[in-house]
């Protein structure tokens, strides 16, 4: 009985932290920094499929009042030629977030951390579910995915706000470190 009640534990907190991702995937950016011509940033796939990923770019231009024009780090063109470059709403763009090498260090991860998956050549927004040996399953409610990655491939999700960088959900506590 006692394992059936932590079970259902873990699934409820596994369903409440993943309507706030989905919650979160799903919002705009808030527009409040403008970027310039080789700022590095990153843009938030709002297409089917791809919500809840986040690409690494540079910004070619402006592009009228409401959209950039960038350059993809990562993801090529269809004939893999050379970087994708396509036109992206500003409420798509944030900054590229602070390096966590230090912070990975002091804290690690934990069940229930949202974190970001470097996987198929962007960030995956997702929530960790369990460990195995060196390797953290990482459950992705936009997809439904649930994936084992090697701590390398892991940061702590963090969102762009009023400004500055938030970390969210560290173990269901909301905490701020920048």
């Amino acid at each position: 009985m006692a394992t059936n009640n932590l079970e259902k534990f873990h699934q409820s907190r596994i369903d409440k932290i993943s309507k706030a991702i989905k919650s979160i995937a799903f919002k705009r950016q808030q527009i409040t920094k403008v970027f310039q011509k080789g700022d590095e940033v990153e843009v938030a796939s709002q297409v089917y499929g791809f919500i809840g990923s986040y690409y690494t770019a540079a910004i070619v231009s402006s592009f009228g009042a409401y959209h950039y024009k960038v350059k993809y780090k990562t993801l090529l063109t269809d004939d893999k030629s050379a970087p994708l470059e396509e036109i992206v709403t500003v409420s798509e763009v944030r900054p590229v977030p602070p390096d966590q090498r230090e912070t990975l260090l002091e804290n690690g991860f934990r069940l229930y951390d949202m974190v970001d998956v470097f996987d198929n050549d962007g960030w995956w927004f997702g929530l960790i579910t369990g460990k195995i040996g060196q390797e953290y399953d990482v459950y992705f409610p936009t997809t439904g995915d649930k994936i084992a990655y090697p701590p390398e491939m892991l940061r702590f999700h963090q969102e762009w706000s009023n400004g500055k960088w938030i970390f969210l959900l560290r173990q269901g506590r909301i905490f701020d470190l920048y």
